[in-house]
């Protein structure tokens, strides 16, 4: 027995020595950064010219979120709208803009991979499958031990691995360039400033590096990277090196003195985004969960819409002239559990604590980051009808001309969340699930049939529906399956 103890040493550096030290994947750089090209909004030549612009935004939430998104795909993919003129048109070709975060970044990167044919593998593939057993197992092989011992190929580079191997089968970024109908946007947290970064090749100009080359199986790991039990994901910034030159509008809202206020809270988010170019003092940019940042998905765009608002105001072009609606999906899986805390004088334990510290923050920025959707298209509609009106007409006041300018776009928030249904029995089923990486079969189908639920009966999609004069034509939604006896 004592030779066998004297020889454990030894088996085990062996195992350390057979499993190697991996060394993590290298964002590779790029020597000229050019905005005409790469995985950016402004290559997705067919949305150009749309006057209407549907956004999905994906909230984090582990199985929970990526299974409550995809309830989203298959309502819209389901749901027809018969226009005016007798065209038929299917809302999930509608979409133009996917955001993900942490578990929604899930379903958004692989429907931009696998377009319709995810309805017939995604359950299977993830949903359904027990990716967080799968994860501990990986991280108790001693095989692996070697990769995890080394600092720069933490647990976060192998859980994209399996990522990889069951989702995303080798895919980079370079294979959502297809389509040009269609941008999705990961993002996760960068440790360092708090700040959040996109994957596409618009912040990867900053950066100096080809998005194309990244791995999705990586941004979603990046994205889902809970910190202390997963690792951070780590970029080289090579920013600085590439004659980077910012997009005009970032330049015009850096450089205000007297910002609007819409150009005032954009400033923040391109102060943000700047921040990246200094790749001599930050060679290296680490990445955590991208909910911490912003666990709707929404800031980006909420950035560009400020910023749209902003060089309107300015008398600049944007992007978005063309539009006349904007129909803004938000999938929030965000839970809100009961405790008994309150009941017992003794306070909750340290991981409790720490736990709810960043959970809290998280729904409630969530919350936020709605109402302040729902505000800009109050804002934006009064604005509008105020310059349609006759009192406007016979303004005489440049001042009154100058407050009341602004983009001439509808907005139509769309809050597909758990506090929507009015099944008080399924919200209380539904918000006590838990965030992790693996729900019975029996949550996954209640999660798709909710959200279809709450998506048909918004009142803001029926206002859509009215205003563009087109009437739903559905099949019945899938119920959810009965549980095992």
């Amino acid at each position: 027995m004592n030779r066998l103890w004297g020889l454990l040493p030894i088996a085990v550096t062996g195992l350390l020595t057979l499993a190697g030290c991996a060394t993590r994947p290298i964002n590779p750089p790029i020597t000229q950064a050019n905005p005409a090209t790469g995985y950016r909004l402004a290559t997705r030549t067919d949305l150009k010219g749309r006057e209407t612009m549907v956004v999905l935004a994906f909230s984090g939430g582990g199985t929970r979120a990526a299974a409550f998104s995809y309830g989203v795909l298959e309502f819209l993919k389901r749901t027809e709208v018969v226009k005016a003129n007798g065209e038929k048109v299917r809302l999930l070709d509608t979409v133009g803009v996917i955001t993900g975060v942490s578990g929604g970044s899930f379903t958004a990167l692989a429907y931009g991979l696998y377009g319709d044919k995810l309805f017939a593998e995604y359950e299977e593939r993830f949903l359904k499958r027990n990716v967080q057993g799968e994860l501990i197992a990986r991280f108790l092989n001693p095989l692996r031990w070697g990769n995890l011992s080394f600092t720069q190929w933490g647990r976060s580079e192998l859980a994209a691995d399996l990522y990889d191997e069951i989702l995303f089968n080798g895919a980079t970024f370079a294979d959502l360039e297809r389509r040009k109908d269609l941008l999705i946007m990961a993002s996760a947290t960068d440790v360092s400033t708090g700040a959040k970064l996109v994957f596409d090749q618009e912040l990867f100009d900053a950066i100096c590096s080809n998005v194309d080359d990244v791995k999705l199986s990586r941004a979603a790991a990046a994205s889902s990277a809970v910190p202390v039990a997963l690792s951070p994901v780590t970029l080289n910034n090579y920013g600085g090196t590439c004659n980077y030159v910012p997009p005009a509008g970032l330049q015009l809202v850096a450089k205000d003195a007297q910002p609007s206020r819409a150009a005032e809270r954009a400033k923040r988010q391109v102060d943000e985004w700047l921040a990246f170019t200094d790749g001599a003092r930050r060679p290296y940019i680490h990445l955590v969960d991208g909910g911490l940042a912003d666990n709707v998905g929404m800031r980006s765009f909420l950035t560009v819409m400020d910023l749209t608002e902003a060089l309107q105001e300015a008398g600049e072009a944007t992007w978005l002239d063309s539009v006349r609606r904007i129909v803004v999906i938000v999938a929030n899986s965000a839970t809100a559990p009961r405790t008994k805390w309150d009941q017992s004088e003794s306070p909750p334990g340290a991981v409790t604590l720490v736990l709810q510290s960043s959970g809290v923050p998280m729904e409630h920025y969530s919350f936020e980051a709605m109402e302040l959707l729902k505000d800009k298209s109050a804002n934006w509609r009064l604005k509008h009808r105020l310059r349609q009106s006759a009192a406007f007409a016979a303004n005489t006041d440049p001042a009154i001309a100058e407050d009341l300018k602004g983009p001439d776009i509808d907005i139509y928030p769309i809050d597909v969340s758990f506090a929507e249904l009015k099944d008080k029995a399924e919200f209380e089923y539904l918000n006590g699930l838990p965030t992790s990486f693996v729900l019975p079969p029996e949550a996954v189908d209640r999660l798709r049939a909710a959200a279809g639920t709450i998506m048909a009966a918004s009142p803001e999609f029926q206002r859509l529906l009215k205003d563009v004069g087109a009437k739903v034509v559905t099949e019945p939604a899938a119920q959810p399956r009965p549980p095992a006896d």
